[in-house]
Parts: C-alpha cells; sequence; structure tokens
C-alpha cells in the first residue's frame, strides 16, 4: 500500500514517533474523473500521489495539484489542506477570512492519501517548523522554506569558512602562475611587445642592467650583480601605453627606460594569505614568485589569486577599486556574477545578494566614471542609477537605467562625450544598453538640476504615455558617485511637483500594475500543458515582480515618500503611513523576495540573465505551493489597487 514519503517536505521534519503517528491516521483515496471531495471529506490533509486535483471557488478556477507522474521532480507530490476556507483582501488591505469552502474535484484518474487533520494539528503543536509549513499564513510558510534552507546553510557557510581559513594558508604555488619571460635591460619595448603577444601576456620581466663603479685610482668596472632574481624589474603593456603617448620610438627605446624595478616579490613556501596582505598593501597587481636560490619561478597575478580564493565580496570591492583601466574592471565584474551563482548556490536569501550586487555595481560605475571623466566633473556632477539597480532589486546584469545631473552654472565640451564614453564602456563590461534609452548618453537623463526640475514638472502632467514611465524611473533614483546634494535637490522638487499635480495623477499612474493578465488565467494555460514538452508559461516579472513593485511605488507616491527607494524601505514607511499593517506588508514583502529568488534561479539555470518565465512541473512541492500562494498574493493586492483607486469606473 503507498506510504506516506517520508523524505519529502513537509513529512522529512517528523520524528520517529511523529512518523508513526501519522502511519496510524493515513489511508489511500481513490477519486475518479469528474469525482470530487464531499463536505464531510473536508477535515483531512491530502497528498496526490497520482493524477491532477483541481481547487475552485464557485466557477473560478483557483489552483492545481499534481501528483508525481506529472511533475519533473520524483516523489515531488503536491499537497493540499482541505480545511482552508477561502480569503479576500479588505478595505484596510488585510487578508480576511470566508466562511466559503473551496471545492476539489479530479481532473482524471486520482490516487491520494488522506491524512487526518487533527493528527496534523497534534503534531504541528509540538513541531514548530511543520505548524509553520503548513501554516495558513503565506509569511509563515516562506518563513519555513527559508529556514529549511538556512540550517543548510549554515553547516555549508561554517565548511566554507573553515575551507577559506585552510585556503589562505596554502603554498602560493596551488595557484596557477604565469609563465616567465625574462629580457634584458637594452633590449627594445618593440621586442618586449612581440614576446608578449606571442606569450599571450600583459607584462614581461626585464633583467636590471650591470652597474659601474669607480674604484679607487682605477677605472670604472663593471660589478656583475648577485645571482638574484629579486632585482628584476617588470614592463607591463600600460608602460608600452605611456612610452608611445610619450612618442617614443619602440625601436630605438630600451625596456630599462621604462620597466619598474625594485618589484616586490614573495617566496614559493609563503601563504597565500601573505599575497593577498601585499597585494592589497602596496595595491599592486602582480608579484613574482622565487624558489629558495631566488630565481623566479612564476609571476602571481591578482586576478587569478581572487578569483582561486573564493567568491568573497569585500576581496571583489579591492579588484574594482584598485582598477586601472577598463580590462581591470572587467576582471572585477566578472568575478560579481561568478559571486551571485555561489551565493544563490549556497542558498543566501536574494535580499542580502540583492544589497551586495547593489553596493558591488554602484563601486563598479564609480570607478569607470572617475577612469572617464576628470576631477572637475566628478566633483560638479552626480550619477545616478534607477529602476530596479536603484531600488537594490536587480541581481543579474540587465539593461542599464542610469542618469546625470548637472550642477547649475556647470559646464564642460566634452561631458557628452563622457557620458556617451560611461554607456558604452558599461555596455563592454556586460550591462546591456537600454532599449528605452534611459541613460545619461540621451539629453533627457543628462541634464542641470533645474531643466531636471522642469522635466519633472512636465512629466507629472502626464501627457505623454511615457511619462509615467520616465517618472517611474527617476522615483527610483538612487545615488553612485558625485555630489550627493543634486540627487537630494532632485527629491525634494519630487515632492513639491507631487503637491502641485492633478489629484487624478497617481489614480492614473496606479494603472500600469494591473496592465498585466490575472494570474488564475495564467495557471489555467497551465493546465492543459500537463503531459506536453516542457513550456516555461509563467511569467514571474509581469505577474509578480512589476504589479507588486509598481503598486507599492505608486502608493509611496501618494502618501509622499521619497527618500525610501526600495520596495523593502517603502513598504515601512507605507505601515508608518497606515495605510498597511505590518502583517500584510511583510507578507507583500515574503512575496516580492520569493519572485526575486525564483526568477534568479531561472536565470541562472538557462545561463541567461533576460529569462524569468518558470515552468512549473520543473518545481518542488514546496516551491509549487509556495509560487501558487504569492501569485493569490498579487491577485489580491491588485484587487486592493482597484478598489483604492476605484479604478473599475472608467
Amino acid at each position: 500500500m503507498p506510504q506516506l514519503d517520508f523524505t519529502q517536505p513537509p513529512f522529512d521534519v517528523l520524528s520517529a514517533d511523529e512518523r508513526l503517528s501519522l502511519k496510524k491516521h493515513t489511508q489511500v483515496r481513490y477519486l475518479a474523473k469528474g469525482d470530487s471531495l464531499a463536505s464531510e471529506d473536508l477535515q483531512y490533509f491530502f497528498v496526490v500521489l497520482k493524477g491532477q486535483i483541481e481547487q475552485r471557488l464557485g466557477d473560478e478556477f483557483v489552483a492545481t495539484y499534481l501528483g508525481n507522474n506529472h511533475t519533473k521532480h520524483f516523489n515531488s507530490n503536491d499537497w493540499f489542506d482541505s480545511r482552508r476556507t477561502s480569503e479576500h483582501t479588505g478595505q484596510n488591505g488585510n487578508t480576511q477570512k470566508s466562511p466559503s469552502h473551496y471545492q476539489f474535484c479530479a481532473v482524471e484518474d486520482s490516487l491520494l492519501l488522506q491524512v487526518d487533520g487533527s493528527a496534523i494539528d497534534k503534531i504541528g503543536a509540538q513541531n514548530h517548523l511543520v505548524r509553520q509549513l503548513l501554516s495558513e499564513k503565506l509569511s509563515e510558510r516562506l518563513k519555513a522554506l527559508k529556514l529549511r534552507r538556512s540550517n543548510q546553510v549554515s553547516a555549508n557557510s561554517y565548511t566554507a569558512q573553515l575551507e577559506v581559513q585552510q585556503i589562505l594558508l596554502q603554498p602560493v604555488t596551488d595557484v596557477s602562475l604565469l609563465p616567465v619571460h625574462i629580457v634584458e635591460a637594452n633590449s627594445s619595448l618593440y621586442q618586449a611587445t612581440r614576446i608578449m603577444i606571442d606569450a599571450g601576456l600583459k607584462h614581461i620581466l626585464v633583467r636590471p642592467p650591470e652597474r659601474t663603479e669607480q674604484m679607487q685610482g682605477e677605472i670604472s668596472h663593471l660589478v656583475a650583480q648577485p645571482k638574484s632574481d629579486r632585482t628584476l624589474g617588470l614592463l607591463s603593456d600600460h608602460d608600452i601605453c605611456r612610452a608611445v603617448s610619450e612618442q617614443r620610438d619602440p625601436a630605438a627605446t630600451p625596456c630599462q627606460d621604462y620597466a619598474s624595478f625594485d618589484l616586490h616579490t614573495i617566496q614559493a613556501k609563503s601563504e597565500i594569505g601573505d599575497a593577498l596582505l601585499t597585494m592589497t598593501r602596496y595595491r599592486i597587481h602582480r608579484l613574482p614568485v622565487l624558489d629558495d636560490n631566488d630565481t623566479v619561478i612564476g609571476v602571481l597575478a591578482q586576478s587569478d589569486l581572487i578569483a582561486y580564493v573564493g567568491h568573497h565580496s569585500q576581496l571583489i570591492s579591492i579588484e574594482i577599486e584598485q582598477a586601472q583601466d577598463i580590462s581591470s574592471l572587467n576582471t572585477a565584474v566578472a568575478l560579481i556574477g561568478r559571486y551571485i551563482r555561489a551565493q544563490q548556490q549556497n542558498g543566501v536569501k536574494v535580499s542580502v545578494v540583492s544589497r551586495m550586487v547593489q553596493q558591488l555595481n554602484a563601486q563598479v560605475f564609480t570607478r569607470l566614471w572617475q577612469l572617464i571623466a576628470p576631477k572637475e566633473v566628478v566633483d560638479n556632477t552626480c550619477v545616478i542609477v534607477m529602476g530596479s539597480e536603484g531600488r537594490g532589486e536587480q541581481i543579474m546584469r540587465t539593461d542599464q537605467d542610469n542618469a546625470l545631473i548637472i550642477r547649475d552654472g556647470f559646464t564642460h565640451p566634452d561631458l557628452e562625450r563622457y557620458a556617451d564614453t560611461f554607456n558604452q564602456q558599461l555596455s563592454v563590461l556586460g550591462y546591456p544598453l537600454c532599449d528605452g534609452h534611459i541613460m545619461m548618453n540621451n539629453p533627457i537623463w543628462r541634464q542641470s538640476v533645474s531643466d531636471f526640475k522642469a522635466q519633472i514638472s512636465l512629466w507629472f502632467k502626464n501627457t505623454d504615455p511615457m511619462h509615467g514611465i520616465y517618472l517611474s524611473s527617476i522615483l527610483d533614483g538612487e545615488y553612485v558617485c558625485g555630489d550627493k546634494a543634486l540627487l537630494a535637490q532632485i527629491r525634494t522638487h519630487l515632492h513639491i511637483a507631487h503637491l502641485r499635480s492633478d489629484p487624478m495623477f497617481v489614480r492614473q499612474f496606479a494603472r500600469a500594475a494591473l496592465q498585466f493578465g490575472d494570474i488564475g488565467q495564467w495557471w489555467q494555460k497551465f493546465v492543459p500543458l500537463i503531459g506536453k514538452p516542457t513550456r516555461r508559461d509563467v511569467d514571474l516579472k509581469k505577474t509578480g515582480l512589476f504589479p507588486l513593485v509598481h503598486g507599492i511605488r505608486t502608493l509611496a507616491l501618494e502618501h509622499n515618500i521619497f527618500e525610501a527607494v526600495s520596495t523593502k524601505e517603502r513598504l515601512k514607511a507605507l505601515v508608518d503611513a497606515g495605510m498597511f499593517t505590518k502583517e500584510r506588508a511583510e507578507t507583500l514583502g515574503e512575496a516580492l523576495e520569493f519572485f526575486m529568488a525564483q526568477r534568479l534561479a531561472v536565470a541562472l539555470e538557462a545561463d541567461d540573465k533576460y529569462a524569468h518565465q518558470v515552468d512549473p512541473t520543473t518545481l518542488s512541492a514546496l516551491e509549487r505551493d509556495a509560487l501558487k500562494e504569492c501569485l493569490a498574493v498579487v491577485k489580491g493586492f491588485k484587487y486592493e489597487l482597484t478598489q483604492h483607486y476605484q479604478l473599475e469606473v472608467g
């Protein structure tokens, strides 16, 4: 006889006694196609072993529950608690219970495990995690899901910390060293360049010239250098570029004129941690490695060292700070991508990852702007990012959204060129150009403070369909570098312009949150796909992320909340303003984070940063349950917006 699978959640957290108790209160139940659970059956917890059960409320489709014959995960059976009653969103945004019960009908011949609800409740009273996993409150279930992951992550994190400590104690020779190529001091820059190109290197070592010393009463003698490579110099591609910029003839200029001598070196038996400290302290990117005879056996590159040590944000930050050109900055950006994947695989909360990635990206943008624009321009402008990057909710590197605020009265003849170079170089670094051209190389997004203020006042008049999009962008604006006071002036004007705008503006602004289809329609699309080839049909961005983000942004605008930029911060401010209860805000925030985490998982799995559609059959039963509930939260929130702004009228 089929049994409960105690290796699958929520039953995998039960003790031996709890498992035995459930077995005693479990029986197999068969529903033929078209059969429904009777009213007296609505006191049980069901696991769908085979088949498909449809949940409805009157004529409204609610959800589908699948046996493992319909999912991509083995033994990933859906479950449902038939005792739950329907919910609806009240005028104050709270989720309220309704006396109406759901109906459950077999779409095909189905085999279920029927568990006595009272037995589940008895176990839940003693087992906190079971109680959370099966709670009627979505926020509690999502917390339980995170707790399961965090327990695993705690063990993984401790192991990872030990591993990092052990790595730092390993010899530097454990890292792949760059090969050794040495030229004489009088070799020409041209000769050195040819060797570098052939070897695929950006540097070459240079043997210093022999010294001459004046002996007493005698002519000068050549004094041989000690047999040590500690005195070697280094010539980099940057040094060669410097020589060319000074109009030196590469074929006639000796390497010693541009090479750097008195290098910092490290012994082969030294630890990786010592190498890392040396590079950080002296801000160098390469360390010649010497054996016991002081002979160089290789060159340790900082990028290789950081990649070897691991994906740690502090090390990436160092790499960004020390970047002297686009090439070295590109190395740091690549490390951010590895960091994201590593954090996701370790189960770190997506909100934590997104905020860290926001900080690292801001450092990249700051360093790039400093490499491009002179200090005079940096000091008299303010670079901001907008959209999901500004809110700290963008993890993968998708389209750019940035702007340049210029101090009133400041001009520079090359400002347009600097702005265009900034956007183009970001594109080279893997941050794609914005299709909507919301970037600083567009004059609309590169203006003085006064001109920006006039532009914002125009956007509040809503005379063009794009104005709402532009206003959404600037509302999400966050400081990157330059004079932060310039952004503060813009935020102050946003408040003033809103107070002066038509009272009906916010109502029209809110409509965008409702532009995509109802969630019930998405799950109804999913049902006919059962048994057919995989097709990702639930758009996490359109049906989940955007309605929440824009709806909360609209409510923040209505309540004159401009300092809070992230959705999480806006929710807190809306609680303080009395718009939401703390519980309701927590539920919306948890749903948003769930969608972000699922979207990241999809993008990493597909290796496509634009991917945001998920096939529900590829999810575990626990994830499918959470997805359905989070989508139901979005549906309730959209209904709340409709009622609040009376959008059903006109």
